[in-house]
């Protein structure tokens, strides 16, 4: 098989990526870092698949029109397109910025985008395929301090459930990854505890096996997404309450 994969040179993307490496598939990475993107090929050299990296940056919707060219250039159309690349701060509400907000959003959501905008009209014409939105199970509801961030994988989920039946009827398998806390170098920056952290690799492990499956949603780790879930059907009277105490310093 060929795989598409962005963000691939950090994370998830990577994990997945020598994931696949392994089992012999063709994969395309696509990553803001050229010099990372070399380190992978590198290190992909010695596995059974075959693997080209792509410099491209997600929120470059120009850039992601000719990733996606070159790729068909150089592997065919991919069998699978993994859309996984992403950006996260903290954004507190006393350094509210407009920006830092915008910034995430066109990472988070538009990069999801810019990658389907130059895709999807070859996958319609063929007749198939298979393409996984990587959100997060902090879209389910808000949490402080992640505004920006929840708020860019609120509208990922959204736009997942919303394009899932209109792509089914052009034979395109379109399915919802949301993942939680996955040890990443953005994962490092956080400065609060994080439940059920668990490591990129096993993620990528969680991921492909559920793309092998049936479930339109692909949720990881379990522990995790059932209390992300039981959050999500919380009146917000107890919910707020809950959020609250997360603010609180400790005495």
């Amino acid at each position: 098989m060929i795989i598409w994969i962005t963000g691939a040179s950090d994370g998830i993307g990577k994990a997945v990526a020598l994931a696949y490496l392994l089992d012999g598939h063709s994969v395309v990475g696509t990553g803001r870092s050229a010099d990372k993107l070399t380190a992978l090929e590198l290190e992909a050299a010695p596995l059974p698949g075959q693997f080209r990296g792509l410099a491209a940056d997600v929120a470059d919707k120009v850039a992601m029109t000719l990733a996606w060219q070159q790729a068909k250039d150089a592997t065919g159309l991919p069998d699978i397109l993994i859309l996984n690349a992403g950006t996260h701060f903290e954004t507190p509400v006393e350094a509210f910025s407009v920006d830092d907000h915008r910034t995430i959003m066109d990472v988070n959501y538009f990069g999801v985008l810019n990658s389907l905008e130059p895709l999807l009209g070859d996958l319609m014409v063929r007749g198939h395929g298979q393409v996984a939105i990587v959100s997060s199970l902090a879209g389910y509801r808000g949490l402080p301090p992640a505004s920006a961030y929840g708020a860019s994988k609120a509208a990922l989920i959204n736009f997942t459930e919303t394009f899932q039946p209109e792509l089914a009827r052009h034979n395109i398998d379109l399915r919802l990854v949301n993942p939680g806390f996955v040890e990443t170098p953005l994962t490092d920056q956080n400065s609060f505890p994080m439940p059920f952290l668990i490591s990129a690799e096993k993620a990528a492990e969680r991921l492909i096996k559920g793309l092998d499956g049936k479930r339109f949603e692909i949720t990881f780790p379990r522990r995790f997404a059932f209390v992300m879930k039981l959050l999500r059907i919380l009146p917000y009277g107890l919910y707020l309450r809950l959020t609250k105490r997360l603010l609180r310093k400790p005495d």
